[in-house]
Formats: C-alpha cells, sequence, structure tokens
C-alpha cells in the first residue's frame, strides 16, 4: 500500500495505491473515486462493542473497506472537512491517542480501538471520555481542520497545546489539564480557559485551526 497526499494544504485528498489482494480501511463515506478492480464495502471491524465504542469516541459506526480483488489499482479518500491530511508510519512500537473526525484511513493491518480518559480528561480535555487508540504495523492517514503541525517533545520537555486544536499524540506521551493563565479569571478572559499540557517525549500532531472558533465565527453571519 503506497500513500500520495493530493491538493496538500487546505483541499487534501490521499492517493491510495493497492496491490492485487491489499485493502485498506477509511471512514464511513471516505471514498472519491476507485478503480474497478476495487471493490467497496461497509464493515463493522471489531464487533457491535468496537463500533458502539467509536461512536462514542465521535467516529462512525462502521468503516469502509476497499479491496483490490481484480488486480491493482488506486482510490482517492478526503475527509468530510476541510483541511490537511498526513500519513504516519507504524512499526509496532509505538501506540497513537487520535480525537475525534482525526482517523481518516489506514492499512489494513492496524487496529482501530477505543480508550476511555480518566475523569478531568473525559470533562475537561473537550475530547471527551472516549478517543480512538490506533496500534500495530502500517499506515495511519490523519486528517485535520487546517493543516497540521508537528510539536517535536523531548524527554520531561513540556508544552501547552489549545485542546481544540489536537488531532494526535502517541500513547507514550502523557497530559494533564490546566488553566491557561496563572489565574482563573484571566485564563477565562483570555479566551483559552482550560489547556493540555503535555509532557515528552514524542510527537504531538496539532490542526491549525479550531472548528469550535469557526462555528461560532460563522454563526455572526446567520441570520435568526
Amino acid at each position: 500500500m503506497k500513500t500520495t497526499v493530493v491538493y496538500p494544504g487546505t483541499n487534501s485528498m490521499i492517493r491510495v495505491d493497492l496491490q492485487q489482494g491489499e485493502k485498506v480501511k477509511a471512514e464511513s463515506n471516505a471514498m472519491v473515486v476507485m478503480s474497478t478492480t476495487i471493490d467497496l464495502e461497509g464493515k463493522l471491524e471489531g464487533g457491535l462493542m468496537a463500533g458502539l465504542g467509536r461512536m462514542m469516541a465521535g467516529e462512525k459506526f462502521f468503516f469502509q473497506t476497499l479491496s483490490a480483488n481484480r488486480g491493482s489499482g488506486y482510490a482517492l479518500l478526503a475527509p468530510s472537512t476541510p483541511g490537511d491530511v498526513f500519513s504516519i508510519e507504524l512499526d509496532g512500537s509505538i501506540e497513537y491517542n487520535v480525537q475525534k473526525d482525526g482517523f481518516l484511513a489506514g492499512s489494513d493491518t492496524i487496529q482501530v480501538n477505543t480508550k476511555m480518559q480518566n475523569l478531568s480528561q473525559g470533562l475537561l480535555s473537550g475530547e471527551g471520555f472516549f478517543i480512538l487508540k490506533v496500534s500495530g504495523k502500517g499506515t495511519l492517514v490523519l486528517s485535520s481542520f487546517g493543516a497540521i503541525h508537528e510539536v517535536n517533545l523531548s524527554a520531561g520537555e513540556e508544552y501547552t497545546i489549545d485542546n481544540a486544536h489536537l488531532v494526535a499524540w502517541p500513547t507514550t506521551t502523557s497530559y494533564r489539564i490546566d488553566k491557561a493563565s496563572k489565574g482563573w479569571f484571566s485564563s477565562f478572559t483570555s479566551g483559552e480557559g482550560l489547556v493540555c499540557k503535555f509532557t515528552g517525549p514524542g510527537k504531538v500532531y496539532i490542526q491549525t485551526r479550531n472548528s469550535a472558533a469557526f462555528g461560532s465565527w460563522i454563526q455572526q453571519f446567520v441570520r435568526k
């Protein structure tokens, strides 16, 4: 399986080239175009409970699976929101946490499950109690609202990240919820409120735009 980003930036797609017998799984409704050698089917991966867990993490109940059954071919996959796509090669040694709407596609060899966060993270992080946990060997394709930026943390290094900009981070990189400023009043009047403070090592992927803030901006132009 080979992946190539098409139109990188704000309206990206991912081109997935498959050899005969290869498969790729993607979020529901991601397929834009595909070769006639490829078959498309909806699949409830991992059973009923896994599907329900993905729904609680903000993802679709079903995946779509594209299989090159009659020869090699390619497919173009796109996320539902404007933004970028980015692929990570997993070697099986590191698992990734992925926020809702962050998973676009992946090799058939990777596992996409759900993970329950602790009480403070679930209530205050903005990500909810359930997030996706991706593991295994293969290619993971992420999507974002806006472009994707990498924040590299060395061991023990700490960074403050607005929770609405999170896309994915390795399970080896921990975070805690904290106020954005020294005082509570300043934190909320700054517009930031609560933030996530990550501690390395690891590489955190963030998106350059905040979907909630964008929705609020759009709202001012909508006539009631």
